[in-house]
């Protein structure tokens, strides 16, 4: 009798250890996440890999997480939000281009039909992109951009476009870097607007960001050294760019892949790909009262080729409507 409660001591001993050694099963690390499928899918992948006895044990240097960010961190109804920021860019810049009055896309963008600057596609954003983009240092567009932030609204629900973040999805983020994983931006969006609000909105630091991106030189004005962002692109970080933009700027081959679109299929394909275990993830848009419902038809975020292949190719599709409890944080943030 004398032993036994060296032996429950011993045990409860053993049982905190090994809760404080696996954050993820400390605690519910996914609290806005209702408990089905894909919360089951995301925690038991994680404990697989981290598990240090686990036979799929994956060591921390090589635990790498990527993340689409237009519809897979924050939203991107109706429009992507840069092209909310680069359309208020070329009304500001308007009087000093009395060109673009008659010049397409931009005229569209003065006359404010939106629908009809976006025709061009991808061309017609990266026409607009460039001509508000280049010409200044950048610590000029930094200071433009933190501005933006600061003072623009969402059209629809009146809130800052960086509380327009995904809750659910803030917490995986820090779900994983508590289990020892290095987290990744990997979006289509321009790598220098989505480095000013990373580190602060994700906890994403700018130099584990990888987007889109125009060409830059060094000069040196007014005895200063700056760097100077020029009308000429530079990469286009989507679809198979987003592989080559991860292998250019990790070096290596995630381990987990999130996304939305088809956009970032060819990203989880390459994630899945790879030996061992691995794990990729596409939000589903099915939401209509708290965000948006959109998937094979839509104009931005298009979802087709990943709902029909991403079930057989072991890839989790999260339901908005059926596995998030929340989608946005509350209005104080």
């Amino acid at each position: 009798m004398k032993g036994r409660p060296i032996k429950i001591s011993a045990l409860l001993a053993f049982l905190v250890v090994r809760l404080l050694a696996s954050p993820a099963l400390a605690s519910d690390p996914l609290p806005s996440w209702n408990d089905g499928t894909a919360k089951q899918s995301i925690t038991a992948f994680v404990e697989r890999v981290t598990r240090e006895d686990s036979p799929d044990f994956v060591p921390a240097p090589e635990r790498i997480a990527v993340f689409d960010n237009d519809g897979c961190l924050w939203a991107e109804q109706p429009i992507y939000f840069q092209a909310s920021f680069i359309f208020d860019r070329i009304k500001a810049l308007a009087p000093q281009h009395p060109e673009w009055q008659t010049q397409e896309p931009f005229a569209f963008v003065l006359k404010g039909d939106v629908k009809a600057a976006l025709a061009g596609g991808e061309k017609a954003l990266l026409e607009m992109a460039m001509a508000t983009h280049a010409g200044m240092t950048t610590d000029e567009f930094e200071r433009i951009v933190r501005h933006w932030l600061a003072t623009a609204k969402h059209p629809t629900t009146g809130r800052h476009y960086t509380a327009m973040v995904y809750q659910p999805m803030l917490e995986l983020l820090a779900c994983l870097r508590a289990n020892g994983f290095k987290t990744f931006i990997v979006s289509g969006g321009g790598i220098e607007f989505m480095r000013v609000f990373a580190e602060r909105v994700y906890g994403v630091p700018p130099e584990q960001v990888i987007g889109s991106s125009i060409q830059t030189k060094y000069e040196v004005r007014d005895g200063q050294p700056v760097i100077v962002r020029l009308p000429e692109l530079h990469f286009i970080d989507d679809k198979e760019g987003k592989p080559v933009g991860i292998q250019q700027h990790i070096g290596r081959r995630p381990l987990m892949a999130f996304g939305n679109s088809d956009g970032d299929f060819q990203m989880l394909e390459w994630t899945t790909a790879g030996k061992g275990p691995r794990f990729g993830l596409l939000v589903h848009h099915d939401d209509a009262v708290r965000e948006w419902a959109y998937d094979r038809e839509s104009h931005i975020g298009r979802l087709e080729r990943g709902l029909d292949e991403g079930p057989r190719r072991g890839w989790t599709i999260v339901s908005m409507k059926g596995h998030w409890k929340s989608v946005f944080p509350s209005p104080t943030r």
